[in-house]
């Protein structure tokens, strides 16, 4: 789903991800770091009600010190190599994150998650965002299979997910509790040799 990091890591040698990505000129992605957390709090503060709909950590996290406590965690699974939180930085600024929620070394997978402050959807930013950091991992990290997860009624994100050539793979029954009921999600992904295909067409 769309959301925060945490999941298993198994051994894959000393590959990370990159602690920088440049997409675009003028939108980049970069790990979160401590010095982040005021302007990454005033983001989600100010699109709490948009983000609300479809990912369920809003309501545990009300001030700078929940920012705080989410960056240091997302750091130390950085640096077990379990994912890595990257803020999508447009001309600087920060709107949103995309997010490696886990990878799994061994069978060279991975799943991304993301959101986006609300003024600012629409203009392609996640897709190009999820292409270059798919790009990343299946060309640098020499990962397989790239995961998204998204409820079945987040249209915005399943589109993202059909646009950038992922296949659904099926749905999954009351995936998420999202604070007073369960929600089914779509399962997308591709493969490197996929992708390859894609990119060579």
């Amino acid at each position: 789903m769309a959301g925060r990091c945490g999941g298993p890591q198994q051994d894959g040698g000393d590959l990370r991800p990159a602690t920088r990505i440049d997409v675009e000129e003028g939108l980049e992605l970069s790990l979160i770091g401590m010095d982040d957390a005021s302007e990454l709090f005033s983001v989600v503060d100010s699109n709490r009600m948009h983000l609300r709909e479809w990912l369920p950590w809003l309501d545990g996290t009300k001030s700078i010190e929940d920012e705080n406590s989410f960056i240091s965690m997302s750091l130390e699974e950085y640096e077990k190599r379990e994912g890595i939180i990257y803020a999508i930085r447009l001309d600087g600024n920060i709107i949103g994150t995309i997010s490696l929620n886990w990878i799994d070394w061994v069978n060279k997978g991975c799943g991304v998650g993301y959101w986006l402050a609300e003024n600012l959807t629409g203009n392609g930013y996640v897709s190009k965002s999820c292409i270059r950091l798919m790009e990343h991992c299946f060309d640098d990290l020499n990962l397989h299979r790239f995961v998204l997860e998204a409820a079945i009624d987040n249209i915005p994100s399943c589109e993202i997910a059909e646009r950038i050539g992922m296949r659904l793979e099926g749905v999954t029954k009351d995936r998420e509790w999202l604070y007073d009921h369960y929600v089914d999600a779509k399962l997308y992904a591709i493969t490197k040799p996929e992708w390859d295909k894609k990119r060579a067409s």
